[in-house]
């Protein structure tokens, strides 16, 4: 089972806010997924990103793929960063 982490759009017709979840990649985009980890909202400005940072952070130490737009995400709030760097014990 392939696990990403990736965006389930909702909202209106030309008003889009997006739900930052774990799901399966077998399910639909809007369809089940695994566990909600934030919200992104593009038409506020400045775009609006709330995230479970920790959460974020365990699922991909254990193997769950962000998609590219996912993956931008995650660096503007600095959780792609301490993937890739975690601090030294």
């Amino acid at each position: 089972m392939a696990v990403k982490i990736r965006l389930a759009r909702g909202g209106a017709k030309k008003k889009p806010f997006y739900q930052i979840v774990v799901a399966d990649e077998r399910f639909p985009r809007d369809g089940r997924f695994i566990e909600k980890l934030g919200q992104y909202d593009p038409k506020q400005n400045p775009p609006l990103i709330t995230l479970k940072e920790d959460k974020a952070l365990e699922w991909l130490q254990n193997g769950a793929q962000p998609t590219e737009t996912v993956r931008q995400l995650l660096r503007t709030k600095g959780v792609w960063a301490r993937y890739k760097n975690p601090p030294k014990a």
